[in-house]
């Protein structure tokens, strides 16, 4: 019974590892992430700071709700992880399609935990519609109603309790802004830093949370470190690719190689430990843009075209004379110097020690 067993997944590509689901499909996943909710953010962006009519134009209207170029993009930001993940598994056509389904239903009822909600309960889908794929003479409607069936019933049963576990993150970090700046610095940087890296949704639960001011400003630092620690650590292995895709996309393109060795974090932590109280006690960064801003750090540059812009609007509100020298270093050391710094020199003392090797951080 065990060959036979064997001998099914072996011939439906099923294959329960850490390396296909930890490292193949969490990298995918955050492809997925980049091409919807923050392509779709930093359009929004800049067409509203760069006052550009098409990104700023309503292009559709569905239930209610205007969407721009932008808008649309962050809005399938659940069906563009779930086929991502399809894809790393090796899914069929009918059931990487049905997919999409899953991928709408547990990111928007996994809330801010959504990203989270559809890794899980992506990878459940697809197996199973993989296992049931070409084994009837209707295929074509019985894979599709597997997939889709299995995905929206744990998405109803799980994604909320999964999106309740991310917002009690989001509480955490809430306690810790009541902190006085030096230990909020740290808490907030560190912990908004770890969910940017993670399968959550760190912008989300910035905005979910509001998390503006000095908060808003040591999760900016968190996440630069993430961002740009991990870009300048891994330049020698990845060339400028890995640098762009990771200084100005996304550091969760390392989740699958911190899951082979998970010390390659401690770097980006140590260092966001570092930058948070630093930009809440010395530099006093504050981020008074969007919310959201706050949870993307050097992504687009979205995180620091925020606190320029919470400037602005201090200015004309009449709260800001004027930004001066000390703003803007304060801004471009926390954001890239300090990171692109300390995460080298950290990750310098790990490979002396034998704990981190060449290759570690190859993507």
């Amino acid at each position: 019974m065990k060959d036979r067993i064997k001998a099914f997944l072996k011939r439906k590509d099923i294959e329960i590892s850490l390396k296909r689901y930890g490292i193949d499909a969490l990298g995918a996943m955050a492809q997925g992430l980049f091409c919807s909710l923050l392509i779709g953010t930093i359009i929004n962006t800049l067409g509203s700071q760069l006052h550009l009519p098409f990104l700023t134009r309503i292009v559709a209207t569905v239930n209610g709700t205007d969407y721009t170029v932008g808008g649309l993009a962050t809005a399938m930001s659940g069906p563009a992880m779930a086929t991502a993940i399809g894809y790393a598994l090796h899914c069929p056509p009918l059931v990487l399609f049905s997919l999409i389904t899953v991928g709408f239903a547990s990111n928007a009822l996994g809330g801010a935990g959504g990203p989270l909600a559809v890794l899980f309960i992506a990878i459940l889908s697809a197996e199973a519609g993989k296992a049931i794929s070409r084994e009837t003479k209707i295929d074509i409607l019985v894979t599709p109603l597997v997939t889709i069936g299995v995905g929206v019933l744990l998405s109803a049963w799980w994604a909320p309790a999964i999106g309740k576990a991310a917002m009690t993150t989001g509480s955490l970090i809430m306690w810790a802004t009541s902190l006085q700046p030096l230990l909020m610095g740290i808490l907030v940087s560190v912990f908004v830093g770890i969910a940017l890296t993670l399968p959550i949704s760190s912008a989300a639960i910035c905005a979910a949370l509001g998390l503006t001011g000095l908060a808003g400003g040591a999760a900016v630092a968190g996440c630069c470190a993430q961002m740009i620690g991990f870009a300048v650590m891994s330049f020698p292995e990845n060339g400028w690719g890995g640098l762009v895709s990771q200084g100005l996309g996304t550091s969760m393109l390392q989740m699958g190689n911190i899951v082979k060795n998970p010390r390659i974090w401690i770097p980006p932590i140590l260092t966001s430990a570092i930058t948070g109280p630093l930009a809440t006690c010395l530099f006093r960064l504050e981020m008074n843009g969007t919310p959201v801003s706050s949870g993307m750090g050097t992504c687009g540059l979205v995180g620091q075209i925020g606190v320029v812009t919470g400037w602005a609007n201090e200015m004309a509100e009449g709260l800001r004379s004027s930004v001066t020298a000390m703003d803007w270093a304060g801004l471009i050391m926390i954001c890239f110097v300090l990171p692109g710094l300390l995460s080298p020199l950290f990750l310098w003392i790990l490979k002396r020690a034998g704990w981190v090797r060449q290759g570690d951080l190859t993507l």
